[in-house]
C-alpha cells in the first residue's frame, strides 16, 4: 500500500498553502498597521466617518495619527491633524491645517476639510491630538460593524492565527514519512 499523494492533490495542496500563507501575511500586516503601529507612535487609529476629507480620505478609511506634544513646533500648514473642536471634549475631527498664526496669546491653527468650502474655527495647539501619518482604506467599515466586539474579534483572530501556525507545524505531511506496514513486511521477507 502506497502513502504517496496523486500529483493533482499535491499541486492543490501547494496552491492552498500559498494562498493561506498570503492571507496570513496580509492579516498580520493589517494588524501591524492598524493596531501595533499606532501604539508605537503614541497615537491612535481613527475611523473616518464623514466625507469632509474626500478624495484624500473616504468614510470607512482608517487614519493612523502620531501623537503631538508640541503642536507649535510639530504641526505645519498642509498637515492633516486630528483635533478636538472643543477643548477637553473627546470628539475628534480630522482636517487639514490651512494656516498657522503666531501671536502674544500663542500659536493658533485654522483647519478645513478637503471637501469643505469653509474653514473651521481657529484652534490652539492643545486641541491638536495627532498628525496623520498614513491611512488604510475600507478597514474602518469592519471596525464600525464590530463596534464594541472589536476586542473579542482581535482575540479570536489571534487564537485562529496561533491555531493555524500549530496546525502547519504539526500536520502529518510535515513529519518524515514512515514506511507502510506492507512495505516493511516486504523488506523483511526479501
Amino acid at each position: 500500500m502506497s502513502t504517496h499523494r496523486a500529483p493533482r492533490d499535491s499541486a492543490l495542496a501547494g496552491v492552498l498553502s500559498v494562498l493561506t500563507t498570503a492571507a496570513l501575511i496580509a492579516v498580520l500586516a493589517l494588524v501591524a498597521a492598524v493596531v501595533v503601529a499606532p501604539r508605537v507612535l503614541d497615537g491612535a487609529a481613527l475611523t473616518v466617518l464623514t466625507g469632509s476629507m474626500e478624495p484624500t480620505y473616504s468614510p470607512g478609511d482608517v487614519v493612523v495619527v502620531k501623537g503631538v506634544t508640541d503642536a507649535a513646533s510639530e504641526v505645519n500648514p498642509g498637515d492633516v491633524v486630528a483635533f478636538q473642536p472643543v477643548s477637553n471634549d473627546p470628539t475628534l475631527i480630522t482636517h487639514r491645517v490651512v494656516t498657522k498664526s503666531f501671536s502674544s496669546a500663542g500659536t493658533s491653527f485654522v483647519t478645513r476639510g478637503d471637501a469643505n468650502g469653509a474653514q473651521d474655527d481657529p484652534i490652539v495647539g492643545e486641541q491638536i491630538k495627532g498628525v496623520v501619518v498614513y491611512h488604510v482604506p475600507w478597514v474602518g467599515h469592519v471596525s464600525l460593524w464590530l463596534g464594541a466586539r472589536r476586542g473579542t474579534a482581535v482575540t479570536a483572530v489571534a487564537v485562529a492565527l496561533l491555531a493555524y501556525a500549530a496546525f502547519m507545524i504539526l500536520r502529518p505531511s510535515r513529519r518524515p514519512a514512515q514506511p507502510a506496514r506492507e512495505d516493511a513486511l516486504e523488506q523483511v521477507l526479501a
